[in-house]
């Protein structure tokens, strides 16, 4: 593990051109009360990342290099976010927050103000190759970005300082979330590993054992007692996700098995009152699968 803290100073100093970007207010078409409503395409090409923002509005990602803001009621794009040089590869924001990060093709990390009329409030550029990455603190104030150039960052999400810069060899990142509640970031890689950082130092605090397949993506529950991660895969064999521990043995729970191509990303459900813990996955073999949590059992 190499920690370089010496770019503890380095500020985002890309000028700001209001030519270059810009955030556009979009309606969707509305009839009388109670007429169907149609709304034009989200993006102009293939969305690549969705998170939610509010509870009645998300934020997505394309392959057109915006960021939309969209109401989950109508279906109707918001605002558009346009800075990005290269395709939008992951969106996130703090949960109820009015702020929205995208990272990019373009090496770069925005962050975009819900209610600013002009361009990102702030940038973190740093990564060498693409960020694919992102992860932001349930406070907004700080920032975790991965890249396949084998780093790990950290930000001040107020300055654009970067705080920290950890590498390791092979650490080629596909996702990062934040633990709620805890100063822990969970990472995926193309290594077939599931990293916990500790955000306050930057540093690896637990890997789980190796999977046989690229991990792709990981989640954390709500409770902060465990995480998700997911596995490449093709013609049945890998593709599965796995269920960690990450308070008492830190160590597998479950596993749930059943896709046949790749899975692209999995996710903890909200729970209920009358319902089990559930998890959701997709893959490339065009399914999403709902599972309890505890059984494995496909819903």
């Amino acid at each position: 593990l190499l920690l370089a803290r010496a770019m503890g100073k380095l500020q985002s100093k890309i000028s700001f051109h209001t030519t270059k970007y810009r955030a556009d207010g979009a309606g969707g078409q509305t009839g009388p009360a109670g007429a169907s409503r149609q709304h034009s395409p989200t993006h102009t090409d293939a969305v690549t990342s969705v998170a939610a923002l509010k509870p009645d509005l998300c934020v997505s990602g394309g392959r057109d290099k915006s960021v939309a803001v969209s109401s989950w009621k109508s279906g109707a794009a918001l605002r558009r976010f346009i800075g990005h040089e290269r395709e939008v590869t992951k969106v996130t924001s703090a949960l109820d927050s009015n702020r929205v990060f995208s990272a990019s093709r373009d090496k770069t990390v925005m962050m975009w103000e819900l209610h600013r009329t002009s361009g990102p409030s702030q940038h973190f550029p740093g990564h060498d190759l693409v960020v694919t990455g992102l992860a932001v603190s349930p406070d907004a104030s700080q920032l975790c970005t991965g890249s396949r150039d084998n780093t790990v960052c950290k930000w001040d999400t107020e300055t654009g300082e970067c705080l920290g810069r950890a590498a390791i060899s092979r650490n080629l990142v596909t996702h990062l979330c934040w633990v709620p509640g805890e100063p822990y970031v969970i990472q995926t890689s193309e290594d077939k590993t599931t990293r916990v950082w500790d955000s306050r130092e930057l540093q690896v605090a637990h890997t789980f054992p190796a999977k046989q397949h690229i991990q792709t993506c990981c989640d954390a529950s709500q409770d902060g007692r465990y995480c998700l991660s997911c596995s490449s895969g093709a013609a049945g064999h890998g593709a599965e996700a796995t269920l960690w521990d990450l308070r008492q043995t830190r160590g597998r729970v479950c596993e749930y098995k059943g896709h046949f191509q790749t899975t692209t990303s999995c996710v903890f459900l909200p729970r209920g009152p009358a319902l089990a813990p559930s998890i959701a996955t997709s893959s490339s073999d065009s399914t999403v699968k709902v599972w309890d949590q505890n059984t494995a059992g496909r819903g």
